[in-house]
């Protein structure tokens, strides 16, 4: 049981990291490319009111958010592919540590910036940091057991 339930951990691990990945580099396409997206439920264009250098610097705030998405993906699947698939428990405490901070960062928009919980960007953010949290539950086993 403890094997299966090892295998279905990494392998939701592997889906939220592709998923993640896949999500940003379609929010990289949005930010480099001419597209029209909404910002707070208003365009693009409506927010920069015919000030270049504004979408200019909003496509790019987009486009560094998605790179850092990215990256965090990229390293994510790396960890999960190899260390975490492994057993290793560092791993698992890395990739706890990692979706934490990526919780708690969002679940912040809330009070400080009076957004309200599952809008604005937090609903996808928490199901991520719960679909990631609830695969290492599914072993956390491997903390405890003697290698």
């Amino acid at each position: 049981m403890a094997s299966k339930l090892r295998t279905t951990s990494w392998v939701l691990l592997a889906l939220v990291g592709v998923a993640v990945l896949s999500i940003s580099l379609i929010s990289a396409r949005l930010a480099y490319g001419r597209a029209e997206y909404p910002i707070g439920g208003v365009s693009l264009t409506d927010v920069a009111a015919g000030r270049e250098a504004v979408a200019t610097a909003l496509r790019g705030i987009r486009g560094t958010s998605a790179a850092y998405a990215a990256g965090f993906a990229v390293l994510f699947l790396a960890i999960v592919a190899g260390p975490y698939r492994r057993g290793e428990s560092w791993a698992w405490w890395a990739i706890l540590a990692g979706a934490l901070a990526v919780g708690v960062l969002v679940v912040g928009r809330v009070p400080l910036l009076g957004v309200a919980m599952g809008a604005g960007g937090t609903g996808a953010a928490l199901l991520q940091t719960a679909l990631v949290v609830l695969a290492l539950l599914l072993d956390v086993g491997r903390l405890g057991a003697k290698r």
